[in-house]
């Protein structure tokens, strides 16, 4: 299976709509998606096979901190290294926007979630934040 990431485009909501769904996530509205592109439109990405979405994750930068937000894959998809591309190509696109450090949430009980983040290098501080610097250039 050959996977592709890139930029999200208005056409994949539906899909990006009903992957969030089957993942368990909270949809966002197409206003809220709209005025959170304004800022950080290249930090939304899909992951494609086939054609079909597969995996999202939506990312922002208010010019301090990045965050990483609403990542899900397809749950016929898992296990291929579709998340691990997915956040892959955001921590590029962060770095080469200045990014010092991105955060992101997980939940106390959702082990799984904080080992895949542990794994690519995301640190827990008190609470359910987890913490990355990003190298960036000089």
């Amino acid at each position: 299976m050959v996977i592709g990431v890139r930029q999200f485009r208005w056409p994949d909501y539906d899909a990006v709509a009903e992957l969030w769904n089957s993942a368990g996530r909270d949809v966002l509205s197409r206003h809220e998606l709209e005025t959170k592109l304004l800022r950080n439109p290249q930090l939304f990405l899909v992951a494609e096979a086939d054609d079909t979405v597969v995996g999202v994750v939506l990312g922002t930068y208010d010019g301090r901190r990045g965050w990483i937000l609403r990542l899900a894959v397809d749950p016929t998809h898992r296990r291929h290294g579709i998340a691990t591309r997915l956040i892959g190509e955001l921590e590029q696109r962060f770095t080469a926007l200045g990014c010092p450090r991105v955060n992101l949430l997980v939940l106390p009980e959702d082990d799984g979630a904080l080992r895949f983040w542990q794994a690519l290098g995301y640190l827990p501080f008190p609470d359910i934040l987890c913490s990355k610097p990003m190298d960036t250039p000089r």
